[in-house]
């Protein structure tokens, strides 16, 4: 199958990329040539800029398209638009951010996606935009190929080659050792979460079986913190004392950023994704490794980094002993009871 994949070099689109290699496809990459300098996949590259220069694209076919990149409605459908007769099969990454369940729900393919009043916004890196956004990508893209378009909704991906932290601050930091704090309690489940390795696998396997429609595609669900914690503590080989779990209201209080500075952790109020069902995509194959692989994956990938690049997410030594002495105090106590 020749196979096009708009993106193609970070995260996702690169673990995409490198299972299409791996089953036997002939893979082009489009991009601008910046994420990755020093390309080690043997591919195709067209370089490119999706806002306004999609001429390398002009005059090509392949069986299949797969956009990895998309974020702007507008600029996603000049790229479908260019396509539609190129390609047989498209495919959208999107996010189960799109919906707008309640906190605590159910969430399949059936709940309701997020609606915005201005919907030429292009602020995508506005969390309170960005879901929204990527629902109009959606159906921009089911307008331009209907019947034609696959559209998985990751949950949050975690694994080697994750720029944001957010996952890998955990098996970075109890590995390092000492007193660990911790959210709120052992069981408290966090918001599913899944391998790219193995999304990239299910996702060339849907482009090659022809599938269409929206599929949830996140982890196994009701994983808690605990888990995770001892997980990492077990892969990382690291005895001790058992973390320091601080209160929700505490952190709220001392003004810890959800995700940012604490990643796993959405308060209760905002946690809307717990829920996410990925029952359908399951049925159609989707397989999870064990967290121990993605943990010792993401430990020896993490290790291997330039060890002068600061991390993007998560609490510094400094800020996780302060927290832990004000925790440790009555008075910190008392507050975040």
């Amino acid at each position: 199958m020749k196979m096009l994949i708009l993106g193609g070099t970070r995260f996702v689109g690169r673990h995409i990329a490198e299972a299409a290699v791996l089953r036997g496809h002939c893979v082009t990459l489009f991009n601008r040539g910046q994420s990755d300098p020093n390309p080690t996949l043997d591919v195709e590259r067209l370089v490119g800029n999706r806002d306004g220069d999609l001429e390398a694209l002009r005059g090509r076919r392949w069986d299949a398209a797969v956009d990895v990149s998309g974020y702007v409605p507008r600029i996603v459908r000049a790229s479908a638009e260019m396509l539609a007769p190129a390609v047989q099969h498209f495919t959208f990454v999107s996010t189960a951010s799109v919906y707008a369940g309640a906190p605590g729900d159910r969430v399949d393919e059936t709940t309701s996606t997020r609606t915005i009043e201005d919907e030429t916004r292009e602020d995508y890196q506005d969390p309170a935009a960005y879901g929204a956004l990527k629902a109009l990508c959606e159906r921009a893209v089911e307008r331009v190929l209907p019947n034609h378009t696959f559209i998985p909704r990751l949950s949050l991906v975690v694994g080697p080659r994750d720029p944001t932290d957010r996952f890998t601050y955990w098996p970075r930091r109890i590995a390092r050792g000492g007193r660990i704090l911790a959210f709120d309690r052992p069981d408290r489940v966090v918001i599913p979460f899944i391998d790219a390795r193995d999304v990239a696998s299910w996702v060339v396997a849907g482009v090659e079986a022809g599938r269409t429609g929206a599929f949830n595609v996140g982890g196994k669900m009701g994983v808690t913190i605990g888990e995770v914690v001892e997980t990492c503590r077990t892969v990382a080989r690291v005895p001790g004392a058992p973390p320091t779990w601080v209160s929700e209201t505490f952190l709220l209080q001392h003004g810890v950023k959800p995700w940012i500075e604490l990643p796993l952790w959405v308060p209760r109020e905002r946690d809307d994704l717990t829920g996410l069902d990925s029952t359908r995509a399951a049925a159609q194959g989707l397989r999870l490794r064990p967290l121990a692989n993605t943990i010792a994956d993401t430990l020896a990938w993490d290790g291997a980094r330039d060890p002068h690049v600061s991390p993007k997410a998560g609490l510094t030594a400094e800020r996780e002993a302060e927290l832990l002495r004000l925790w440790d105090s009555a008075d910190g106590r008392r507050q975040g009871m």
